[in-house]
């Protein structure tokens, strides 16, 4: 048996809202796609009718990893209450105080392998810097092992966004 992958609410919505997409939007636009390409007559010298067949192909791929993965999600709900610790879902707001470091804090919210999106300040929970914040409490000082060398990090505040505003 294949492991739960754990995942955000608007993680879940999100993931169900491009399978709905797919199914009933870009499928069906690629079986007309296809037929006007058949229309037009010799199919192997028909580039219409190959593009349209490689992009069912990836559409069809797609909606099969998302139905396996949906499978195996467990949808973890974080209580906006009070939160003491880091754990998955959470939002932890840090300060990087590395010798080197300039007096500036960056804001991290803990998410599943499938959710991880570095430009949205999204992080994987099996990366390294949420690793090291997992059960970690305010005012803790962790050090991380990064690509670019160690960094020192204090947690100045956790806390659960609100998902309304997604």
């Amino acid at each position: 048996m294949t492991s739960p992958i754990p995942i955000t609410p608007a993680g879940f919505e999100k993931i169900k809202e491009e399978l709905k997409r797919l199914k009933s939007v870009d499928r069906p636009s690629i079986i007309a796609e296809i037929a006007d390409a058949r229309a037009l007559g010799d199919l192997s010298e028909n580039a219409e009718y190959h593009s349209a067949r490689e992009r069912q192909s990836f559409i069809e791929g797609r909606i099969m990893e998302l139905e396996e993965k949906l499978s195996r999600l467990q949808v973890i709900q974080i209580d906006a209450g009070t939160i003491e610790k880091v754990v998955f879902g959470v939002s932890v707001r840090l300060r990087d105080v590395s010798e080197d470091a300039k007096p500036e804090e960056k804001t991290y919210k803990i998410v599943g392998d499938l959710e991880a999106d570095l430009k949205n300040n999204a992080i994987s929970i099996s990366s390294p810097l949420a690793a090291s914040l997992i059960n970690k409490k305010v005012g803790d000082v962790v050090t991380v092992l990064l690509p670019r060398g160690e960094k020192d990090y204090e947690i100045v505040k956790i806390f659960v966004e609100d998902s309304t505003r997604h």
